[in-house]
């Protein structure tokens, strides 16, 4: 007792019994006597923690490679004059304890300021990084700053919720010369006006060697409204991102699938950030069709998981994906903000427990939520943030005994309007279907050059429907290289031995002088969806000119092969068989003198076609594809190959920006 009143008595000499803190600060013990100190009785609330066991070394923890290589990247640019820094890692890497353990590792700045202060946006973030502070520490003392529980102002370590901290000049009891260093969870957050306020209360609104070290830790270290992260933090000094760390065995391995929905969200409202309103969103996707697709797809691809964590747009889209989950037998449960604390707390213990399979939410377990047992993911809610979409694809990344892997069901919707998908994260063209991929299996695609790649050539086809028939008019450099290209013809003439020629999705021709057989899929599958017709050629005996007849039917067929027989058994007995078979040695000669001239007059290539670029049947079969609309299609599909490119720069660009670099934070946005 005789130390302590000689500290006081030095204190009151001083003057210090003025300022409670500095004198808390100095004695690191609990104020005994309000005669000298009164505080105690004033700025302490009850759920204050106040710590008697005096100064003891933090308890000991086993930290992982890379959670030692980040601290010791912090430590070793403040020791290089930085001070605001930033640390990437992935979710589920263990933020919390790295800034936790940075605490005990930087000295006290000035040679007294040792206070800490720890900054986060949400109730749960700011009680998990005080429990691990008090495991870490038990000799230290460690407050909360959160709605009615207000700190001291001289607790060794604060966790404060950014709203507390920086309404009602709650502020205003904290000494920025005692702090040496200021702790920001889920960073990404760190430019909005609040977290401002704060960082300039402490002078950190720039660099400046008068300030505490600033350490920002994030997930996802960029943002989607444009907000310079720059103008917080000057350096990237660590990254690692989920994929590294699924490859070290550090995160649960997962498997992706991709569900197309065909929900045009062209229409959908943006917000100021840039992504989607969550009303008019929530509109757009909360439809019993898309509900319908989303459980069945669930109950396809993973309805043996245990643990599925289902993301979704609002309240009423949860309500109604919970029902539909429900009608096929599947006991689902939901929160949201809305819901109780008691009954929250009840159905995550649940959860937890693998009582029931399938939790649905909106915009709460996004960030700083730790349910390890969670292995599938499936994501309801589409976004144009590349944030938003880690954020929720981590949750289901931490190990978890008995875990193989997560599974993410992601349902994608239409891509014309920069939606962020699964696909796009590993840079795979955002239009890529993925079936039960690993992270190891898609990155395999990507290194070998996959056609499907973002950075494709443009002039390989792209298989679209699953008989591998139908290819794309928008990977086509020119009109003549899809004339050419032969595989638009190669399933119709598996069919048949004459030279068909494929001129739209369902549409084929066989034509030669007295007149053509097509082949077009009805919507009238009374008698059958695939309809062959025929035009004959006639000459008028007054005139002399050729006139055409009406397109009489001559065959109805339940699919393409019938259609095709039928097709060829009229032909045999209507058309010369020199003009129509494949086979015939003409069309291997050299493209005669009038088909290059018709073909050169039309203007399908940038350069004159010659002899050698074509032969004579090729020749005869891209006149015939022209003469049925093929280069007025390939036009309208040139527009809209500018559009798919243009909005695949705007899928490169959100990529970019998260492409997270140890570095000058500046040269990265």
């Amino acid at each position: 007792m005789e130390p302590l009143l000689r500290q006081w008595g030095a204190c009151i000499v001083s003057g210090l019994y003025r300022r409670p803190v500095l004198f808390h600060h100095i004695c690191k013990k609990p104020l005994l006597c309000p005669r000298f100190c009164r505080f105690a009785s004033t700025n302490l609330s009850a759920n204050a923690t106040i710590n008697l066991q005096g100064d003891n070394p933090p308890s000991s923890i086993q930290l992982r490679d890379y959670q030692e290589e980040s601290i010791q990247a912090v430590l070793g640019h403040i020791d290089k004059g930085y001070n605001r820094l930033g640390l990437s890692l992935a979710t589920g890497s263990g933020k919390t304890i790295v800034f936790t353990q940075l605490i005990g590792r930087i000295p006290p700045r000035n040679g007294t300021a040792d206070q800490c202060l720890i900054i986060a946006h949400r109730k749960e973030l700011v009680e998990q990084a005080a429990h691990h502070c008090r495991l870490a520490y038990p000799d230290k003392t460690v407050e909360i700053e959160m709605g009615p529980t207000k700190a001291s102002g001289a607790a060794d370590i604060t966790i404060a919720s950014i709203r507390s901290l920086a309404s009602n000049n709650r502020i205003e009891k904290f000494d920025p010369d005692r702090f040496k260093l200021v702790l920001v969870d889920e960073a990404h957050h760190i430019v909005a006006s609040q977290y401002r306020e704060v960082l300039d209360y402490f002078g950190l609104n720039e660099a400046s060697k008068n300030a505490p070290a600033l350490v920002g830790v994030s997930a996802t270290f960029f943002r989607f409204d444009g907000l310079r992260l720059g103008s917080a933090i000057d350096y990237i000094v660590y990254h690692k991102d989920y994929i590294d760390m699924i490859g070290d065995k550090w995160l649960s391995d997962a498997v992706f699938t991709t569900v197309k929905t065909n929900v045009d969200l062209s229409r959908v409202a943006k917000d100021s950030s840039g992504d989607f309103m969550t009303k008019a969103l929530s509109e757009a996707v909360n439809i019993a069709t898309v509900n319908n697709l989303t459980v069945r797809s669930w109950l396809t691809n993973a309805g043996d998981r245990k643990s599925t964590l289902v993301f979704c747009v609002d309240t009423e889209h949860v309500r109604e994906l919970t029902h539909t989950f429900r009608t096929h037998g599947i006991d689902a449960r939901y929160i949201t903000a809305t819901t109780t604390r008691q009954i929250r707390n009840k159905e995550l213990e649940g959860f937890k427990n693998r009582e029931f399979p399938v939790l649905l939410n909106c915009g709460l377990f996004t960030e700083g939520t730790d349910i390890p047992n969670i292995d599938c993911v499936v994501l309801a809610r589409p976004t144009r943030s590349k944030g938003l979409l880690i954020q929720m694809i981590g949750r289901g990344l931490r190990l978890h005994e008995g875990k193989k892997n997560c599974h993410i069901i992601d349902m994608v919707s239409t891509l014309n309007t920069g939606v962020m998908s699964t696909p796009t994260l590993f840079g795979l063209d955002p239009e890529e279907a993925l079936a039960k991929e690993s992270v190891r299996e898609i990155r395999e695609r990507k290194e070998n050059g996959d056609p499907s790649l973002l950075e494709t050539s443009s002039n390989g086809a792209k298989p679209l429907t699953d008989d591998n028939v139908d290819v794309t008019f928008t990977t086509y450099d020119s009109i003549f290289d899809l004339l050419r290209d032969e595989k638009t013809d190669r399933h119709i003439r598996s069919l048949s031995h004459n030279a068909w020629v494929r001129v739209d999705s369902d549409r084929y021709i066989l034509g030669e002088k007295s007149g053509w057989i097509t082949i077009d899929k009805s919507e009238d599958v009374q008698d059958g969806p695939f309809v062959v017709k025929y035009v004959q050629k006639i000459k008028n005996d007054i005139s002399g000119r050729t006139i055409l007849t009406r397109p009489r039917v001559i065959a109805r067929a339940p699919d393409l092969e019938q259609a095709a027989h039928g097709a060829d058994t009229f032909a045999a007995s209507h058309m010369s068989s020199n003009a129509i078979r494949i086979s015939e040695a003409w069309r291997q000669a050299a493209a005669t003198p009038k088909q290059l001239t018709l073909m050169n007059r039309m203007n399908i290539r940038d350069r004159i076609i010659r002899p050698k670029d074509v032969t004579r049947g090729q020749a005869a079969d891209m006149l015939m594809k022209l003469r049925f609309g093929t280069k007025a299609r390939f036009q309208v599909e040139q527009k809209k190959r500018k559009k798919q490119e243009k909005i695949r720069e705007q899928f490169k660009k959100h990529m970019s920006q998260g492409e997270i670099k140890v570095g000058p934070l500046g040269s990265q946005e």
